[in-house]
């Protein structure tokens, strides 16, 4: 009873695929009304092939069928037997050549070597009508073999058809090669052009959903960045003026222009950085470091030297000094910020390096693979993919450092050596 349990599945799967066929069918159609009524050209290609488009074909056999039903053919139950087979074995070759898995077991194979042996034999046998068989294992081949090899099973296989056919039917059944040898390239060429079409399609799809991807990750990366840091120095910012103002009104009013200077600048950042053009500047970013940490009483010392940067190294470097700086300010407790930024070799480098304590926030999270805040992972991502490296951990010497590197991108040299301490004197932690 495995048999019928195996016919059983078969039915099921080919309704299956019916039922598959007739949506993508309904679909395809809905998309090409749709565009016709916009006076668009659909870009859809149509509904994915199965082995249903190949179906009909096998109407070449009704000349068969016709005379066994007539009682013109001999031994009809022979006839009959070697129909059915001919039939359920072009059924299961022409369903499962359209899923490349399918295609190259070896059980298709043999099938159609099989359906090749029964062809030959009706041929033989019968000839006449049973002759148009060939065309419809041209019709299998092709649909399976696709590749390098197909030109030799096609000219074997027109050949085995062309001798058969003279042999039973003279030379007046040469059209017989002809239509197989046509058969099985014309099918195996429509078949093949459409999957690459398919095949292309879907990675046209692909990249663009990876370019949304990549903006998306952009986008998101340089909100994090530009208003986390903005919005840490604006709280900085107004403690310090709330303690300044009952004795100090002049530099409370100072924390409170540095303030509406900082939203101004956000606001003009965030426009840039919706439109994708924003530019960072390394000694913009090292200023800021400086108003930021000196608002909340951690001594700034940036120390400055090496080769030139192109713009797009400057920029990512400005990312870096502005989200360690956001994270000292915020998670540190640290007196001291040191900045430094020098050349080694043909790779430059720059340092954040902290005396705080942390208090278990993003400022302490490790080794560069255990980074935990979004900025610090945004950042060694940008940095990877321009040949870099950033890392972040605990320094031998207490406190928090923030470690990236890039290569040296221009051999032009600058002898600008510079070294600035804010106006806050450092304090004992």
């Amino acid at each position: 009873m495995s048999w019928m349990r195996g016919i059983t599945c078969q039915v099921r799967h080919w309704r299956a695929e019916r039922a598959r066929w007739k949506a993508d069918m309904a679909e395809f159609k809905a998309a090409q009304k749709e565009a016709r009524r916009k006076g668009e050209w659909p870009e859809n290609p149509g509904p994915p092939p199965t082995g249903f488009t190949l179906l009909p074909w096998l109407l070449m056999g009704m000349g068969s069928f016709s005379n066994l039903l007539q009682g013109k053919t001999s031994n009809p139950w022979i006839g009959g037997l070697g129909l059915f087979a001919f039939n359920s074995l072009y059924i299961y070759v022409v369903f499962r050549s359209f899923v490349k898995e399918k295609r190259q077991a070896v059980s298709t194979v043999v099938a159609l070597v099989v359906m090749g042996l029964i062809t030959c034999g009706l041929a033989l046998g019968y000839g006449g009508s049973w002759l148009y068989f060939f065309p419809l294992l041209g019709l299998a081949t092709g649909a399976v073999v696709r590749g390098p090899r197909l030109g030799q099973v096609g000219l074997a296989l027109t050949a085995l058809a062309a001798a058969v056919s003279v042999y039973r039917s003279g030379w007046d059944a040469i059209n017989i090669a002809y239509g197989t040898f046509l058969s099985t390239m014309v099918t195996a060429a429509i078949l093949s052009l459409s999957e690459a079409v398919r095949e292309l399609r879907a990675a046209r799809e692909e990249l663009a959903r990876r370019a949304v991807e990549k903006e998306r990750m952009r986008f998101s990366r340089d909100l994090h960045d530009l208003l986390g840091h903005t919005l840490s120095v604006i709280v900085v910012k107004s403690e310090a003026a709330r303690r300044l103002a009952p004795r100090d009104m002049e530099a409370a009013l100072g924390q409170i222009t540095d303030i509406e200077a900082v939203g101004r600048q956000a606001l003009t950042e965030i426009r840039e950085a919706v439109t994708g053009y924003r530019e960072g500047s390394l000694a913009t970013e090292l200023d800021r470091a400086r108003s930021a940490l000196s608002a909340a009483d951690i001594a700034p010392v940036v120390r400055q030297s090496g080769p030139l940067l192109t713009p797009q190294n400057e920029a990512l470097l400005g990312w870096v000094v502005r989200e360690a700086v956001t994270n000292v300010v915020r998670h540190s407790g640290a007196t001291r910020c040191e900045i430094t930024f020098d050349g080694v070799m043909d790779r430059v480098r720059l340092t954040i390096a902290d005396d705080g304590p942390g208090d278990g926030g993003a400022a302490a999270t490790g080794p560069a693979e255990s980074i935990g805040g979004t900025g610090l992972k945004g950042l060694t991502e940008r940095l990877a993919v321009a040949g870099g490296s950033l890392r972040a951990g605990p320094s031998p010497r207490g406190g928090f450092t923030v470690t990236a590197e890039l290569p040296v991108e221009s051999a032009e040299l600058t002898s600008s050596v510079a070294t600035t301490s804010g106006s806050t004197a450092p304090r004992e932690p």
